[in-house]
């Protein structure tokens, strides 16, 4: 008997700000997004605070996130931060060890820099792997732990992610060459903690920057290889400052907080990059 066809997934977005800087333009464009998109389906959105970037994770400023999306109108159901997930990080790295598709790795971002660069099977560049010289019997010592991203891509076949502009993408994300998973200061890189985080949060529809595209490739074979849901993607356009660059909080782009201490309305700041959204087709 044929299985009765499944229901389809309610929509659960999330907004992740790590409380190493204030929320700028950018992130209130980014929270709104999400928040829109669920809510538009009857959906979930959540807010998660990435709070495992070591001495500069503030965790006071987890407080001013949650009145600047108070102030811009937005309502969220918040879920465990990412320092309660550790166990998982750490379960997750050691499957892939296991597996012999990870290995720890103490060179230098210099050092790594300075590798020779190989030209893949579609012709672009891409950087070449220190594993040769590093590995399982690699001595003592703080060490990052990389992906072996030949080796993965091997074990999870072909695998493909759907972006709401960009449609299908087959996942190819030897562009990073091995890329790091555990950091040597760190429980989990970004590429790591989020991929796990999404899977436990349930959620079904990862809406982010632009910036942000080539990194699913690595985390749509990291779901492939942990056996983890696969969700859609939204990667939206990004707000720009007048010198057309991203808003960065390294860049000392304005807060929200300043606006919001100053008296701005959040609630016009809020539908004035609403606008923005339909005007950008995003």
């Amino acid at each position: 008997m044929a299985a009765a066809m499944d229901s389809p997934l309610p929509i659960v977005t999330r907004f992740a700000p790590s409380p190493n800087g204030r929320l700028h333009l950018g992130h209130a464009f980014s929270a709104i997004v999400a928040h829109d998109l669920a809510m538009e389906a009857g959906g979930r959105f959540l807010l998660r605070i990435e709070d495992i970037d070591g001495p500069r994770s503030h965790p006071e400023l987890a407080d001013e996130f949650r009145r600047d999306l108070e102030w811009l109108g937005l309502e969220w159901e918040e879920v465990p931060a990412q320092s309660t997930r550790l166990a998982s990080y750490e379960a997750a790295a050691d499957r892939l060890t296991e597996r012999g598709l990870a290995y720890r790795c103490r060179c230098t971002r210099k050092q790594i820099a300075a590798l020779p660069r190989r030209t893949g099977s579609d012709g672009f560049e891409y950087s070449g792997s220190c594993r040769e010289t590093c590995g399982p019997a690699d001595g003592q010592g703080p060490a990052a732990l990389r992906l072996d991203i030949d080796r993965a891509m091997r074990a999870a076949g072909e695998v493909v992610w759907v972006d709401a502009y960009a449609g299908s993408v087959i996942a190819d994300p030897r562009e990073f060459g091995d890329v790091v998973i555990v950091r040597k200061d760190l429980p989990a890189s970004y590429h790591l903690a989020a991929t796990l985080d999404d899977a436990a949060d349930g959620v079904t529809l990862v809406t982010r920057g632009s910036d942000l595209f080539d990194s699913t490739h690595v985390h749509r074979v990291l779901q492939a290889l942990l056996d983890l849901p696969v969700p859609d993607w939204h990667h939206h356009k990004l707000i720009l400052d007048d010198d057309g660059e991203k808003l960065a909080k390294r860049r000392g782009s304005p807060p929200l907080s300043a606006r919001r201490d100053s008296g701005d309305d959040g609630l016009m700041l809020a539908e004035q990059l609403r606008l923005h959204k339909t005007e950008a087709g995003t």
